[in-house]
């Protein structure tokens, strides 16, 4: 029954799309990936997809792509993703990530492709004083890389309340680790996530990592955040997928395991894997920021009957690390 179900992936030579691909494909779905490989990578795309590239606003590629061949949902993944970028660069960040996406919905939805699962993000939430953030927490954006996101969010249940599509909206609380069979992982040439970082730091690949800040209100001074497995992230995105072509109905989900974890505590675990420090600096705080984002996912868990299989932070780090040491060693 899988084999009938024909998915869109935009974004799919990134880090998460590579992975959500990779999920899909193992299910038995047929894949077809959009990227302009503009930040994705080649060497993570599944070979078992059939790959296009072109930009997500290319309307004629995409339309003759549409006209010849029927897909049950779109998974948007392509973005800009970087909070620091898109403060220096916000007119980039809001012509890639919003009006480049109503290019693409609209073409989807010229051709009946109306089924959309869409990448969102927990920056949406901001600096939240709730200590579990839910899906009707307060938006709160501090950068515009969140402010894109909602844009869209909102454009989809604009649409969503006129019967034109439907949607399942998933906010990303912290995507880190790998492939358990290390099929793809994170390549990054100026990587920004925390784990990545320490990861190249622990191998020799950079010298030091900085730490934005170590006098947030918080057990250590540090940052607080919820780190996802990329696998148990991908395997979402297959549930939503399901969930949303049996019951048509739009909604949000958080993407988290609800365990907070501080930035001194993660590098603090990296190095009893590693079993050697790493060189840490503390640098000032980076605007844009939040203090604690960690997720309520008592809605995913019920909604979709996701079960995590790899939320414990030390399978995050070990794959993160050995992703890191297949690379340097090719």
């Amino acid at each position: 029954m899988n084999k009938e179900k024909n998915i869109l992936v935009t974004g799919g030579a990134g880090y998460i799309g590579s992975h959500v691909a990779l999920s899909l494909l193992d299910k038995g779905y047929s894949v077809t990936i959009l990227d302009s490989l503009i930040t994705g990578n080649e060497k993570i795309l599944p070979s078992k997809a059939n790959f296009i590239k072109c930009d997500i606003a290319d309307t004629k590629i995409i339309s003759n792509l549409l006209e010849k061949e029927k897909f049950d949902a779109l998974v948007h993944l392509a973005a800009f993703i970087k909070v620091e970028e898109s403060i220096d660069k916000p007119k980039e960040y809001f012509e890639n990530n919003v009006t480049k996406s109503k290019i693409l919905f609209d073409t989807c939805l010229k051709f009946g492709l109306n089924n959309f699962i869409f990448s969102s993000t927990a920056a949406v939430y901001g600096n939240s004083s709730e200590e579990l953030i839910t899906e009707d927490s307060k938006i709160n954006p501090l950068n515009p890389y969140a402010e894109s996101k909602i844009l869209i969010e909102e454009y989809l249940k604009e649409k969503s309340n006129d019967k034109k599509l439907n949607y399942i909206i998933l906010r990303y609380f912290n995507v880190a680790g790998s492939d358990p069979h290390y099929r793809s992982g994170l390549i990054s040439d100026n990587p920004t996530h925390l784990i990545k970082v320490a990861c190249e730091v622990a191998l020799d690949k950079r010298k030091y990592i900085e730490i934005y800040g170590n006098d947030y209100p918080t057990s250590d001074g540090t940052a607080v955040r919820d780190y996802i497995h990329v696998s148990d992230l991908s395997e979402i995105h297959y549930l939503s997928i399901k969930h949303l072509l049996s019951s048509r109905k739009s909604d949000i989900l958080n993407c988290g395991y609800g365990n907070g974890y501080s930035v001194k505590f993660i590098l603090d675990s990296l190095n009893t894997i590693i079993k050697k420090p790493i060189e840490i600096r503390i640098a000032k705080k980076r605007k844009g920021d939040a203090v604690s984002l960690v997720a309520d996912v008592s809605k995913i868990k019920e909604m979709l009957k996701w079960k995590p299989k790899y939320d414990k932070i030390e399978d995050i780090l070990n794959s993160a690390v050995i992703w890191e040491e297949k690379n340097l060693n090719e």
